[in-house]
């Protein structure tokens, strides 16, 4: 990923130093590089209140409790994005495999990834960085 996004795909754009003075160094690995959390350490993997995720680079509403779900896989898991069009989709094939890369599509931090191992209706699981993300209570 671009340390310095400029890129015009984006409507939102800030420097490296913007970026780094937002997010805490944990969030700018994840959010800004591209690295993944342990699993079982983020904060959202087991979080079950109602409410809305937001991006953590620039406040875009990206998930809604409703379609989260235990995947047993130690990431907060989602079988759908509030709207598809939020979520920019790129294919990754570091670490010697075939994946979907995550972005939100109105800054271009990194989430995670999506896998097609989810339940119905979508048969889709949004595998995200607690770190990528803020939560905001229903209400």
């Amino acid at each position: 990923m671009s340390h310095d996004i400029d890129d015009p795909r984006y409507p939102v754009r800030k420097t490296d130093a913007q970026w780094r003075e937002q997010l805490d160094p944990m969030q700018y690995r994840v959010a800004r590089e591209g690295a993944t959390e342990h699993a079982f350490t983020g904060k959202y993997w087991d979080h079950w209140s109602d409410g809305s995720y937001r991006c953590a680079g620039c406040g875009a509403v990206l998930f809604d409790s409703g379609s989260k779900f235990d995947a047993g896989c130690g990431w907060p898991s989602w079988w759908e994005a509030i709207d598809p069009a939020r979520i920019e989709r790129i294919v990754d094939t570091s670490h010697g495999m075939t994946r979907v890369e995550v972005r939100c599509a109105s800054c271009g931090s990194h989430l995670g990834h999506v896998f097609d191992d989810g339940p119905e209706p979508t048969g889709e699981r949004y595998c995200i960085n607690s770190a990528s993300i803020h939560f905001a209570p229903k209400g």
